[in-house]
């Protein structure tokens, strides 16, 4: 098995500055942002993303505008995964109504948690505008989904394997591709 690591912790880091950018600029501001990661590594990717952001725009406040999103519920594989560990959604506001929501993930592949991820996040509300933030779109898509701020686009075949390793979890910080 042959591994290239892709990402650095410092090319991780500049994806993620970029990416909050990018998500400032798009909005035009920080009104009516909200935040929101899917576990695991989302998670960790949205909190830094959301501090990124704060620290170039003091009015943005982390405690109304950054949250998890947990999609296990709403996955269509749970028949042959039937023991994924469900985390606890946490949205900050009461109401996403007329807000513009960030999902947050580690790698787009087929789709298919973003997909969960709509169909959870609609359960809390109609949000006036739903983007998608990820570090990294390796292709390879199964259904009509696509990222609005990427770290790093990364064509692969369907045998490679993406590793994302953040400190948070991995006590290490890279993109690793294996085959």
């Amino acid at each position: 098995m042959t591994a290239r690591t892709v990402l650095d912790a410092q090319d991780i880091d500049r994806a993620i500055v970029r990416i909050s950018h990018e998500i400032v600029e798009a909005n035009h501001g920080t009104d009516n942002l909200l935040i929101l990661g899917i576990p695991t590594r989302g998670v960790y990717l949205a909190n830094r993303i959301a501090q990124a952001i704060a620290k170039n725009n003091p009015g943005f406040e982390l405690e109304h505008s950054l949250g998890r999103l947990d999609v296990t519920m709403f996955r269509d594989d749970l028949k042959s995964q039937p023991n994924r560990a469900i985390s606890p959604t946490q949205i900050p506001v009461s109401d996403i109504t007329d807000r513009t929501v960030v999902l947050v993930d580690d790698v787009l592949f087929s789709g298919r948690t973003i997909r969960a991820a709509l169909d959870a996040l609609v359960t809390h509300g109609r949000p006036k505008a739903v983007r998608l933030a990820v570090l990294v779109d390796r292709g390879h898509r199964e259904l009509p989904i696509r990222a609005d701020y990427v770290g790093k686009n990364l064509p692969t075949s369907v045998t490679e394997r993406i590793s994302v390793k953040l400190t948070e979890t991995d006590e290490e910080q890279s993109v690793v591709i294996t085959q």
